[in-house]
């Protein structure tokens, strides 16, 4: 039968997989001139070589690598505003009163080190030695005339040094004057330059001294006088070019630099809103972006046309990132190398296409980065809940995290289906089409999980126009395997009824059948065995007699002899399978083969699929569809005999879709290289028994805004606690005994209201929540949701407040 390549897994035919539900797009459309790689479509920026050559270092679970500059881990003391103007200006005045005790003869012995290595008859008789004063001047026509101002003005500038170190100046001017913009820094910078020559001029800064000491003055008057204005003016520009670089230097540096870098050779095209020109391929062997395993592989002319294509703008991430596997294929398989250089050379950037011939999705909701496989979620949010070396940082998840599963309650209208669930989707979707992820999407109809031209398959479970079909058995060829799968969903959340007992009923009946015509019922076949109509079972033991397989007589005779018996489970199966026979669902599961039906084998294919659900007019049927859909899942995951590809089941609500049998799978999938992503509006819609085995099973919990204390009480749980310092100040009023005293405690609680106390601080250490039920019921902010990762290998990421992507 035409199963599409859905139905067998691995014994479909090689490289098929179900047709996309709008027509494909063809492989050699190129990508969108607008696309910018890792980045939404209109967000041009600098092409896939910048996009390829930017950094990703090893980072934590969840951090966004593109680009990624790790921070300190400790938040270093930073002093405020007033306790900085305050040291700055009180080191300035000691600074200022130095200089001027120094100048007027207050500090004696503060040029000895000069007398000491010079000659004394540079120096007036009584000032060369060094126990005395130095209230002599050099004499004249000697080298104590140029000593002198050198000396003074390297001793100005260790006064300025020193207490500028002291009261951190540089500081205060960087966070005081040039935070506050270009404008504020030129004026302070112009006030500094007025008093600098005020000093110069009136010979307290000895720049003037310096300079006139090396000019020699035997000229005319006149001529002395314009050498000595010359010079003067000499020293003007120098001062006001020095303080000109302090006030818009740097800026115009960085201006310079930034303008420079743009205007020069990269991948990025002009500023302007010309044609963008195409980036010059540079030597493999001296940039590890480009194809220099491929050339040094021997296939020169294949690296040609991959660098071509590069150069030519015909290539983007997904083409990069699929051609990369398919060389890692050649890697581990090097028969297929001819095959490899034949594609390329034939194909260019669309060598190694997926099946359905996309080269890209129709659109992007959200940032995504496929050389580490990530996708952009939010902004961890620069508050005290975080640990500092997080704060600000973006946060992303990537199947390395996806891989343990992931479980987000919220209410309705916390953004979980668009900021959670689709973007991750999407992110799983563009994996699939470079040959790296399979991912079903399951949700109510009409959910923004995305375009149908974005998917290979939608199921629309109940519409008419629906192309493809869902197999109600999973693809399963043994009866006791799709017994246990339907009986895990007919009746897994039935309280008291046991689903072994239900499975054996199950399998008792889709065995015999199976043995007499070849396939497994249809809906409408199974409900009248399960009822025990007489026709019905007559009918298919008169087939069975015709095989000759006494086993399966047995087996339906076992399963006749249980009717009407004591906790019989056929009774509730048959009323629940009476959910999917109703005229809606008329030409659905249908297994003769006549359709196209999906089944979860196809999950060995890099296959992009939507199934929709009818939620609205047929709730209790889609909830028992989700639930047998997350059996599928869990079942078919485990059992692929390849797990090279990451395969992922997103159910956007899957309320009252779990059982203890799933919940278990869900925990076992971490081994399978894939992963779930459940939504909740409530863990009241889980069982009680399953809540806590539910929050333990999967690695990655994250808690929306307006969740109750309810269930922030389970999240709260389930992340611990930490040890943190914790400050009690005590404040203690003070009795003096002394009068004076006194009257000034008096005099001073008069004006201010206050007694006179004292404060004592202990500091310890306590073991508190991470986060209380009560933090996660009333104070995460709208827009935003706590999260906490684990990776596949066991790192942890405590929970971090995160402010979505689109929130605002």
């Amino acid at each position: 039968m035409d199963t599409e390549g859905t139905y067998d897994g691995r014994t479909a035919r090689e490289g098929r997989i179900p047709r996309p539900a709008a027509p494909p797009m063809p492989a050699s459309v190129p990508p969108r001139p607008d696309y910018a790689p890792g980045r939404p479509a209109g967000d041009q920026d600098s092409g896939l070589l910048r996009w390829l050559r930017t950094a990703r270092p090893a980072a934590e679970p969840g951090i966004w690598r593109y680009g990624y500059t790790p921070r300190a881990t400790v938040q270093s003391s930073k002093a405020s505003d007033r306790a900085l103007i305050n040291g700055a200006v009180l080191s300035f005045l000691g600074c200022v009163l130095v200089w001027s005790l120094m100048r007027k003869g207050y500090i004696p012995l503060w040029d000895v080190p000069l007398k000491l290595v010079t000659p004394e008859g540079w120096w007036a008789p009584g000032a060369g030695r060094w126990w005395m004063p130095s209230s002599g001047e050099p004499v004249a026509g000697t080298g104590g005339v140029r000593a002198k101002p050198i000396y003074e003005l390297l001793f100005d500038a260790a006064l300025l040094y020193g207490f500028g170190r002291l009261g951190s100046w540089r500081t205060a001017w960087n966070r005081l004057v040039v935070a506050r913009g270009a404008g504020v820094q030129l004026l302070a910078a112009a006030l500094l330059a007025a008093l600098t020559l005020l000093l110069v001029h009136s010979f307290e800064l000895p720049l003037r001294n310096l300079t006139e000491s090396f000019l020699i003055f035997d000229g005319t008057t006149e001529q002395n006088r314009e050498l000595q204005d010359n010079s003067r003016t000499i020293v003007d520009a120098v001062v006001i070019l020095a303080f000109v670089w302090l006030g818009c230097g740097s800026r115009l540096l960085r201006r310079f630099s930034a303008s420079s870098h743009r205007s020069g050779p990269s991948a990025d095209g002009p500023a302007g809103g010309g044609r963008r020109s195409a980036p010059a391929a540079e030597d493999p062997s001296d940039d590890v972006v480009l194809y220099g395993e491929v050339r040094s592989a021997g296939l020169v002319v294949v690296t040609d046309r991959l660098e071509s294509e590069v150069a030519a703008g015909r290539m983007n991430d997904v083409d990069f990132v699929r051609i990369r596997r398919a060389w890692s294929g050649v890697r581990a398989d090097p028969a297929r190398l001819r095959a490899f250089g034949a594609a390329v050379m034939a194909d260019g950037g669309g060598a190694c296409a997926h099946p359905s011939g996309d080269r890209d999705l129709p659109a992007r909701a959200a940032r995504h980065d496929l050389l580490a496989r990530q996708v952009l979620l939010g902004t961890v949010e620069d508050q005290e809940r975080n640990p500092y070396a997080r704060r600000g940082t973006s946060l992303a998840l990537d199947p390395d995290v996806l891989g343990t599963s992931l479980l987000a309650v919220g209410p309705s209208g916390t953004g979980k289906s668009a900021r959670l669930v689709r973007p991750v989707v999407e992110s799983l979707a563009l994996q699939a089409l470079a040959g790296q992820a399979a991912v079903v999407a399951v949700g109510a109809a009409g959910a923004p999980l995305g375009p149908d031209a974005a998917y290979d398959v939608v199921v629309r479970i109940g519409d008419p126009a629906s192309v493809h079909d869902l197999d109600l058995y999973g693809g399963a060829a043994d009866p006791d395997e799709a017994a246990t799968l339907l009986a895990e969903a007919f009746v897994g959340d039935v309280p008291g009824l046991d689903v072994r007992r239900a499975a054996t009923a199950l399998a008792q009946l889709l065995g015999p059948f199976r043995a007499a015509h070849g396939r497994f019922p249809g809906v409408p076949e199974l409900r009248e065995l399960l009822d025990g109509l007489p026709a019905a079972l007559d009918a298919l033991r008169h087939a069975l007699d015709g095989t000759g397989q006494q086993a399966m007589l047995r087996e339906l005779d076992a399963r006749v002899r249980q009717y009407g018996a004591p906790g019989d489970p056929g009774p509730a199966l048959a009323d629940r399978l009476a959910l999917l026979d109703r005229p809606a669902f008329a030409g659905f599961f249908d297994p003769t083969g006549q359709g196209r039906p999906f089944s979860m084998r196809a999950l060995e294919h890099p296959v992009r699929v939507r199934i929709d659900l009818p939620e609205r007019g047929h709730a209790d049927a889609s909830r028992m569809l989700a639930r047998l859909l997350l059996a599928q899942f869990n079942a078919c995951a485990a059992a692929r005999g390849d797990r090279s590809l990451f395969a992922f089941l997103a159910l956007d609500d899957a309320s009252h879709t779990l059982t203890p049998e799933t919940v278990r799978g869900v925990q076992r999938l971490r081994s399978a290289n894939a992963g779930v992503l459940l939504t909740l509006r409530a863990l009241d819609d889980v069982p009680e028994a399953l809540r806590t085995p539910l929050l333990g099973a999967v690695g990655c919990r994250m808690a929306f805004s307006g969740v109750t204390t309810w269930d922030g009480k389970r999240f709260a749980e389930a992340w611990g606690t930490e040890w943190v310092e914790t400050r009690d100040v005590t404040h203690r009023t003070v009795f003096a005994d002394q009068p004076l005293t006194r009257a000034i405690h008096a005099f001073r609680k008069l004006v201010t209201g206050k007694a006179v106390t004292t404060d004592a601080v202990t500091v310890r250490q306590v073991e508190r929540e991470r986060w209380s039920a009560s933090e996660l019921a009333h104070a995460v902010p709208p827009g935003c949701a706590v999260l906490s990762l684990t990776s596949v290998t066991g790192e942890r990421a405590a929970p971090l407040l995160v402010r979505l992507a689109g929130s605002g």
